[in-house]
């Protein structure tokens, strides 16, 4: 027998295997919200026409437990949030058009808000939104999300990264939905579509750095040094696509070694991102600065194969319209944000102990040896 003929054939079959398991997967919980989502609609629809008060969900719970007793999900809590799931989205509509996208419709035509919903007899469509995430996900959703809009947001942004839930759960709480494509940026000026519209998405304002926790008048050189060392927890935050390439990141241009702060490539987008963080307030001399920096990272980094490099300002503060004034002329692509971090208490800031008292502790602890 050839080994390598049979380890190519071997592998042909667990390539199979694994597809036929992945698909058995996704039509297990198609199946599974589809069937959360007619029970949430008949008791929707008892409870509005025959008026059943909220203990008829306690009635159902305990009849279906003695029907079904080895089977799990249908607990009083879970059916409300299938009642909930149905009216949440009953009328919307979403679907994938050719090419992978979502066409967003709504069936009221004074409702302008992102779409889902059922074919004629109320059932789910094959290419409907709400089949695409496990029913955990959604649970996690309805009870944190305030607008049809920011559900479907959360739906899509689960399906793209194939978020757990507790990757939801942390991208929930730090508001992507309010932060996502908010940066001010000249990208639509400086780039093509699409790589415009995928750089706009890709940058947030404000970023959170809520894993750091750090004196109010933290230095620059501190701040790149504890995100580089939770590089992990950066990457969640910058988003998917982010590549790290390195902190204070040499280019020898002329007689000189000029360093960026950090220095990320996107696989996404196909470009080198310098990043350049400001502890204080955004000045506009901020964007020469970067502008220097990216006409240096495409002369000697970036190859036929990439696109333009881009620029963030990453600054504790910013005024908008000064952002505004500033990017108006610049050539290169730039976009600035602000960043946030947890800040020590007042009263532990002013009993942290200086660099020179402790270089004077330790002076005084060596002479005593």
């Amino acid at each position: 027998m050839d080994v390598t003929s049979y380890g190519n054939w071997l592998k042909e079959i667990k390539e199979k295997i694994r597809h036929a398991q992945i698909k058995s997967s996704v039509q297990v919980n198609c199946t599974l919200i589809q069937l959360y989502w007619d029970i949430g609609a008949m008791i929707a629809a008892k409870q509005s026409q025959v008026g059943w008060g909220a203990k008829i969900i306690d009635k159902v719970a305990v009849d279906l437990k003695r029907e079904f007793p080895d089977t799990s999900g249908f607990s009083r809590t879970n059916l409300f949030s299938m009642r909930k799931f149905f009216l949440f989205y009953a009328e919307k509509e979403i679907v994938h058009q050719l090419g992978g996208l979502l066409e967003e419709t709504n069936k009221s035509a004074n409702n302008q808000a992102d779409a889902i919903v059922h074919q004629p007899g109320g059932q789910l469509a094959t290419e409907n939104l709400l089949l695409r995430i496990p029913w955990r996900h959604h649970v996690l959703i309805l009870n944190t999300c305030a607008s049809v809009n920011e559900a479907v947001f959360y739906i899509k942004k689960t399906m793209l990264n194939n978020w757990s839930r507790n990757i939801l759960s942390i991208q929930i709480e730090s508001d992507l939905y309010n932060r996502q494509g908010k940066s001010i940026t000249n990208f639509e000026l400086t780039l093509p579509k699409p790589q415009s519209d995928l750089a706009i998405e890709t940058l947030k304002d404000p970023y959170k750095f809520d894993f750091l926790t750090l004196e109010e008048n933290v230095q620059e050189l501190e701040l790149e040094k504890r995100l580089t060392d939770n590089i992990t927890k950066l990457l969640l935050e910058l988003g998917k696509g982010f590549a790290f390439v390195g902190r204070q990141y040499p280019l020898n241009i002329g007689k000189k070694e000029r360093k960026i702060d950090l220095l990320f490539y996107h696989t996404r987008m196909h470009c080198y991102v310098v990043i350049d963080l400001k502890t204080g307030e955004f000045e506009p001399e901020y964007a020469g600065k970067m502008n220097y920096y990216l006409s240096a990272v495409d002369d000697l980094l970036k190859t036929e194969m990439d696109n333009p490099s881009i620029g963030i300002v990453l600054c504790k503060t910013k005024d908008n319209l000064d952002v505004e004034y500033t990017l108006r002329d610049v050539k290169k692509p730039l976009g600035v944000s602000e960043f946030t971090f947890n800040e020590l208490p007042a009263n532990l800031q002013e009993n942290l102990p200086t660099v020179s008292e402790i270089e004077n502790e330790f002076k005084k602890t060596s002479n005593d040896v």
